[in-house]
């Protein structure tokens, strides 16, 4: 599905919630109907959330509608991360919900504008706008860490990504998981977690460790070492219990059977 044609129908759902729910036609009209594409629909909910006395709306967004006209990437992960959530969250019925009522997907495209500020070397404003997602949103994700698209940030209250995370494509992950280092160990000290991973709620991963393609962190689990692919571990220290039945676990969101080893 193309930007515009997801741009298409959040407007429709937009109009459609204004017939239904009048007193929200302020909200959607500010947000999605007086807009006129998805650039400057997710720079203005981005600002609503952010803004401050300190640094007013208009001036971020401007900035957020300049990173995105200018960075196809980037509004093409938010794509991705809005078919994300339709796809995975099964609360989530429509593509107008992430948008306005989801602060994961606000949280994560707020990330993806302090991405791109610190590699224009603006990092002092991209460590302003983390540290306002964070007392907003509940979400600390550092500016360097690295996101591929297709996420979905579910719920997403205590989520915690270091300096040098990568998460790559596809990836699910619920609330209370924390990405972090141990200690004040200086340079690559961070997790990377790989494709079709599926971090469960309350999930720490540890550490410079690797979570292979496909695999599905348990919750409550404490990881200290790497993840092989297609692996389920669970547990303090998390441990092998079995694997996922399906190749990217991310994708169908199973939070209970898995297939046993036999050992």
């Amino acid at each position: 599905m193309s930007k515009d044609t997801i741009w298409q129908r959040i407007q429709s759902e937009a109009v459609n919630v204004t017939e239904k729910e009048p007193v929200l036609s302020t909200l959607l009209n500010e947000c999605v109907i007086d807009r006129v594409n998805l650039e400057e629909a997710i720079s203005y909910r981005l600002a609503r959330k952010l803004g401050r006395y300190s640094l007013p709306e208009q001036i971020l967004r401007d900035i957020f509608f300049e990173i995105l006209t200018k960075e196809q990437e980037i509004i093409e992960q938010i794509c991705n991360d809005i078919r994300a959530v339709f796809e995975r969250d099964p609360a989530c019925n429509d593509y107008l919900t992430p948008l306005l009522y989801l602060k994961g997907f606000i949280a994560i495209s707020g990330y993806r504008m302090c991405h791109s500020l610190w590699k224009k070397d603006r990092k002092e404003l991209a460590h302003y706008l983390q540290s306002i997602i964070s007392e907003e949103l509940a979400v600390d994700i550092h500016p360097a860490a690295q996101i591929g698209s297709g996420i979905m940030l579910d719920h997403a209250t205590s989520f915690v990504a270091g300096e040098t995370v990568i998460i790559e494509d596809n990836v699910s992950i619920l609330h209370e998981v924390t990405l972090g280092g141990t200690g004040k160990k200086l340079g690559d000290r961070h997790p990377k977690i790989r494709s079709g991973v599926l971090l469960s709620a309350g999930a720490k991963i540890i550490g410079n460790v690797e979570i292979g393609e496909g695999a599905w962190v348990g919750a409550g689990s404490v990881v200290l070492d790497d993840v092989l692919a297609h692996t389920t571990v669970a547990g303090v220290p998390a441990k092998k219990v079995g694997k996922p039945r399906k190749p990217s676990p991310a994708l169908e969101m199973d939070q209970y059977k898995y297939q046993d080893y036999d050992i």
